[in-house]
């Protein structure tokens, strides 16, 4: 059982969109590496490597994020496996040194900084080439059909929220 937050600032990815998202990837991670962007709790990072992936690197900026994250990270005993970067995203992605199979996505509904995001992994090449980013957004935020050099391969919707499978 992982530790959540206390109040609505964080929110963590829910169990059913969780499992629909492994669904959908099955099988493509095991053995890569993978990255939990705008982490939260850490949920999908650790579900990730409770999968099979080699490493996550978890990325978020709060400092309440960072101290849940640890602390799923310890309560899971992956510390060997995990990698916390503190700050914003555009910090984060540039400190990762090697490419993600898994790129997750899960930033703060309303504040427009999915597209922006994509952009950057693209700039910094940080994808493998058959790797995917798994962008969790409100039904509200329309997700284009390409961003760089990434195409909307599948998009499914779970009540008030969607999750975009770009590659």
């Amino acid at each position: 059982k992982l530790v959540s937050p206390k109040d609505e600032k964080v929110r963590p990815t829910s169990d059913k969109v969780k499992e629909a998202i492994f669904s959908m990837i099955a099988d493509s991670y095991y053995d890569e590496t993978v990255i939990d962007l705008f982490a939260g709790t850490g949920n999908l990072g650790i579900e990730a490597i409770s999968r099979g992936a080699k490493h996550c690197y978890f990325g978020d900026k709060s400092k309440e994020s960072l101290a849940l994250i640890k602390s799923n990270i310890n309560t899971c005993r992956v510390q060997d496996r995990a990698t916390i970067i503190a700050g914003d995203y555009e910090m984060v992605l540039k400190r990762i040194p090697v490419k993600g199979q898994i790129i997750f996505l899960d930033p703060p509904y309303k504040e427009g900084l999915m597209i922006s995001c994509i952009e950057l992994i693209n700039d910094l090449d940080l994808l493998t080439e058959d790797g995917y980013i798994i962008a969790e957004h409100s039904l509200e935020e329309k997700l284009p059909e390409t961003v760089g050099k990434y195409q909307l391969i599948k998009e499914k919707r779970y009540g008030k929220i969607a999750v975009s499978i770009y590659g």
